[in-house]
């Protein structure tokens, strides 16, 4: 079964970037059709940020972040990024990916801290 790994977070002042990257073991990226990343802020429920077709790339964004965040793939790499730029304090959150909808175990996440 594939496992994935979230990897760039950070501590960032409102306004800064981030890339965020998925990297995935034991399977490949390209048998998962629609591939997704995913937040949880403390307190809150997970919720879905944005996600990328397998074929041809389809992008597709939550409201709060369409403009801000960029998905893409690369499946002969088996890896996935999040830029995310114009961080806001409400950004702040455990970043996961997995596909989507989310069928595989989740990873360990990784934290974005955005300071105003």
């Amino acid at each position: 079964q594939v496992q994935l790994v979230e990897s760039g977070g950070g501590l960032v002042q409102a306004g800064g970037s981030l890339r965020l990257s998925c990297a995935a073991s034991g399977g490949t990226f390209s048998s998962y059709r629609s591939m997704g990343w995913f937040r949880q802020a403390s307190g809150k429920e997970r919720e879905f940020v944005a996600a990328i077709s397998g074929s041809l790339g389809t992008t597709y964004y939550a409201d709060s972040v369409r403009g801000r965040f960029t998905i893409s793939r690369d499946n002969a790499k088996n890896m996935m990024w999040l830029q995310i730029n114009s961080l806001k304090p409400e950004d702040t959150a455990v970043y996961y990916c997995n596909t989507n909808p989310p069928r595989t175990p989740w990873g360990q996440g990784t934290q974005v801290t955005v300071s105003s």
